[in-house]
């Protein structure tokens, strides 16, 4: 049984998938900006890495005999981090070099962690261009989410079904549905929508997230796209 190699494992998401797929067994590669800052993050089992997701070398390196790829990384912590820093193009250069470098190193799944913001409301419009549902001032994080989604699309549209998955990096993107809760306990259940945002979905631990994202890693039902993902209660 290969290894994971999660990119972007000491965020909240990040943490939740190596804990995930411990759990079951897997060596993880833990990939980070800075493994100093997260010295809690190794443990039996667990390879702590410095690398960067935009950079496909550093990519190839850490996926290198790995089963899979999970994308968890965030260059953004929240509003009061303000933009001055953020890169608008960050997501899509970490979806060339993710898609370029896992090539390279010959790994076939890869499953990202989607935002909210850019699922489908009600009036068919992603939930980013309604101020009443998103925050305005978070709008340019969430363009820089869309614009690595449309990235990944571009890479490669074949759907389920389709045998055009069959050839390179067969990607997924999971996009909870509603709010994330960290300390919400592991149920195992779970729920896969579409594009839009699911009716009455509820709060989703980020532990039940991560059993989504190992799932579609040892049973995939989603090929180059994007669906949501949800409370299954």
């Amino acid at each position: 049984m290969g290894g994971i190699v999660v990119f972007g494992a000491g965020g909240r998401a990040g943490r939740a998938v190596t804990a995930e797929a411990r759990r079951r067994e897997y060596a993880v590669t833990a990939v980070v900006r800075d493994p100093a800052r997260h010295p809690k993050l190794g443990a039996e089992g667990v390879t702590v890495v410095r690398g960067d997701v935009t950079d496909p070398g550093s990519v190839a390196s850490a996926g290198r005999g790995q089963l899979a790829a999970v994308h968890a990384v965030s260059p953004f912590s929240g509003p009061e981090q303000g933009f001055d820093t953020l890169d608008p193009d960050f997501f899509v250069k970490a979806a060339d070099a993710l898609l370029d470098g896992l090539a390279s190193a010959r790994v076939r799944r890869l499953v990202a962690v989607g935002l909210f913001a850019n699922l489908l409301g009600a009036d068919g419009r992603p939930v980013l261009e309604d101020p009443a549902l998103f925050p305005p001032e978070i709008r340019p994080f969430a363009l820089a989410h869309t614009a690595g989604l449309n990235r990944l699309r571009e890479a490669g549209a074949g759907g389920a079904g389709s045998a055009d998955y069959e050839s390179g990096v067969d990607w997924v993107m999971l996009t909870p549905g509603g709010g994330l809760e960290e300390d919400a306990p592991r149920t195992g259940r779970y729920a896969i929508g579409g594009e839009r945002v699911p009716n009455g979905a509820r709060v989703l631990s980020y532990a039940d997230l991560a059993v989504a994202v190992v799932d579609e890693i040892e049973r995939p039902t989603a090929h180059r796209t994007r669906v949501s993902v949800f409370d299954g209660e």
